[in-house]
């Protein structure tokens, strides 16, 4: 018999190869969709597809067509990014528990071709889906007080209900910003101080990149992370189609080894 509400979970995590990344909304950013591209872009990069379910609360609403097909809403954006418009969806999954797991699962049965599913969802959607479950949170701000603050409300929320303690940040800021650096300082000793919660790194997207621009090496480093943390057999391509151009070098800000360290 299941022992508590997230046994469910620990089952799909425990039997997927899928990759996980619930990504926390933050509607004071601006250049959002940019950063789910780049993400995608990083992923594809190593050769992998991701499916991106967009439930925040700025996301399109589901198709009514949903609650009969789920896969017939996911579109095709290209060879490797799948996207599917879920505002909504993951409350219409809710258990008897309050857990909306089940979702997940639906996800996984949806579609099946893909390796990693990013769902980007307020704090609040994201602790009924991933509750005590294995995977890091990805934050997102840019270098204004409301949306710093909109992510250390997210933490708040993810730590006290959902007891996931570790994070990743993406911060949409100029190259050149004074304060990237400060910013992920003080969100991470926050984060420490009130929650034991640790900021494993931030990583700098430039809002003013183009789409057909490579990975930096800061996202890739992430992207190589996430995806070695998620198989013990997992093969990288060849560093020469992984790695970014020699433009792209900067925008790894906090913690964690050099990106040439992880990509060499």
């Amino acid at each position: 018999m299941p022992l508590d509400q997230a046994y469910g979970l620990r089952c799909l995590f425990s039997h997927s190869q899928v990759l996980y990344v619930p990504v926390v909304s933050n509607p004071h950013v601006a250049w959002g969709g940019v950063m789910l591209e780049r993400l995608c872009a990083a992923l594809s990069a190593w050769g992998k597809s991701t499916l991106v379910v967009d439930a925040a609360e700025n996301s399109p609403p589901a198709d009514e067509m949903a609650n009969v097909d789920l896969s017939a809403c996911v579109e095709r954006l290209s060879d490797q990014v799948f996207y599917l418009a879920a505002k909504g969806l993951p409350l219409r999954y809710v258990d008897t528990h309050g857990s909306s797991a089940p979702f997940l699962q639906a996800l996984a049965a949806a579609a099946p071709q893909v390796d990693v599913t990013l769902v980007h969802a307020h704090a609040t959607d994201l602790c009924r889906l991933f509750s005590r479950s294995n995977v890091r949170p990805l934050l997102m701000a840019d270098d204004h007080p409301t949306s710093v603050t909109h992510a250390y409300a997210g933490i708040k929320l993810l730590t006290k209900r959902a007891a996931l303690k570790a994070y990743d940040l993406l911060l949409c800021v100029a190259p050149e910003s004074p304060r990237a650096q400060r910013i992920a300082q003080q969100l991470a000793q926050c984060s420490e101080d009130y929650f034991g919660a640790v900021l494993r790194q931030a990583v700098l997207i430039d809002p003013a990149c183009a789409a057909h621009d490579a990975p930096t090496n800061a996202l890739m480093r992430w992207a190589y992370l996430a995806i070695q943390s998620n198989s013990n057999d997992w093969e990288p391509p060849s560093p020469t189609q992984a790695r970014a151009p020699k433009g792209h070098q900067a925008t790894s800000i906090y913690a964690g080894p050099s990106t040439d360290q992880v990509l060499n």
